[in-house]
């Protein structure tokens, strides 16, 4: 578990250091507020269409030759991203290595198959919360880092995330072993890779069902906050990279103490089902808040709220892993990640365009608040669709031990 972890840290302060100013460099090809955020539409919808391709893919491959040389395989293409991203001198290329990128990156998926590798189902959701936690903490650090060096140059960072994932791609390659044995793998089909069969499996993953428009919604409304978080900070409170950088900080330290601290006591005191309605409803308020704050101070009190909702997406993901089985950890992580993907493509197209029709409006004007009124709207459904299955199947009285 640790070797996997420390994968995961790394990975996530390389991606962590491009946020605050991936916008930026797109804004240096563009005129107006308006064109960047189309510009920054059309880069983020290839990286997730991509990935919406790849990602089942690429887990059914680790199901047949295992998870170390897909988890290497999406390490070295993103390195090779991190550079191209640096060196590019026009728009074109940036959405085609963010295309690249997408359809080699699938660390997410593969790293939670990995750990549903090595642990018992009862002890999931704990350890899914130790990934997230190295999330949070490769949030706390790679902003931060990216936001200081963009401050220098915005190309910087990217040439620093390529190093670090270097750094990771030499550390999986002589410390990070196998997890899976070669007598649990199985053939790669095709006809059960492909983004949209993964996805009719899913739907059909007895005791999945409706979560699976669950993690839709949910996602589209996660994504629809990634991709506007940059030019919303910049719109409403003229935010730059550094500042940016803090606000993700705040965002991941939130992220590492949600689900490397608290979800063990909280999963033994309310169950996975439980939680995950809970953390779900929390995430709800805090969209709302967002888009209602008046002043930065605003924002990171309403980040409290991300101690609850933080453990939402690991129960979510013990509930579906624990109803896949051994073989097919790899595809089935893979088709949430697809969906997830999925919904990544969807998302700027949504909230990139909600906070175009805004961002002609003075700093500070509650307005500019409209794509997060829209994705709170669908965290509310995303709750109530999740609460309605649990009740009906009489889990969200049932305690899971952690």
């Amino acid at each position: 578990m640790s070797f996997i972890l420390v994968v995961v840290l790394i990975d996530m302060i390389s991606i962590g250091v491009m946020l605050p100013v991936l916008p930026h460099i797109v804004g240096t090809f563009t005129k107006s507020n308006d064109e960047q955020t189309l510009a920054f539409l059309a880069v983020t919808a290839a990286f997730g269409f991509a990935n919406f391709i790849g990602s089942p893919v690429l887990g059914a491959l680790s199901d047949r030759f295992g998870r170390r040389p897909v988890l290497l395989l999406g390490i070295s293409g993103l390195a090779l991203s991190f550079f191209v991203t640096a060196a590019a001198t026009a728009l074109w290329m940036l959405v085609a290595v963010r295309f690249f990128s997408g359809a080699m990156q699938s660390n997410v998926s593969v790293a939670n198959a990995y750990v549903a590798d090595i642990t018992a189902p009862e002890d999931r959701a704990g350890r899914f919360g130790l990934v997230g936690a190295m999330f949070g903490v490769g949030f706390i650090l790679g902003p931060v880092l990216g936001g200081l060096l963009g401050e220098v140059d915005v190309r910087l960072p990217f040439v620093v995330a390529g190093v670090l994932a270097l750094v990771n791609f030499t550390y999986g390659l002589f410390v990070l072993p196998e997890s899976l044995p070669a007598d649990m793998r199985r053939a790669f089909e095709w006809r059960r890779a492909n983004p949209v069969s993964a996805l009719r499996g899913l739907v059909a993953l007895k005791g999945v069902g409706a979560l699976v428009l669950v993690v839709a919604l949910a996602g589209l409304a996660q994504f629809m906050l990634h991709s506007i978080w940059v030019l919303y900070a910049k719109f409403k409170f003229g935010w730059g990279p550094g500042q940016v950088g803090l606000s993700l900080f705040a965002v991941g330290l939130m992220s590492a103490l949600s689900q490397g601290v608290l979800i063990k006591p909280m999963l033994a005191r309310f169950g996975a089902p439980r939680l995950a309605v809970i953390a779900m409803a929390a995430g709800a308020l805090s969209y709302l808040g967002f888009g209602l704050a008046w002043t930065p101070w605003v924002i990171y009190a309403v980040m409290l709220l991300g101690l609850l909702s933080g453990m939402a997406t690991a129960s979510m993901q013990s509930i579906i892993s624990n109803a896949a089985g051994a073989r097919t950890q790899g595809q089935t992580l893979g088709a949430v990640s697809s969906l997830n993907s999925l919904m990544a493509v969807f998302a700027p197209l949504f909230g990139l365009e909600l906070l175009r029709w805004v961002s002609h409006l003075p700093q500070g004007d509650v307005l500019i608040g409209l794509p997060f009124f829209v994705i709170a709207t669908l965290q509310l459904a995303a709750t109530l669709v999740a609460w309605n299955f649990f009740h009906r199947r009489a889990m969200l009285a049932r305690v899971v031990p952690a």
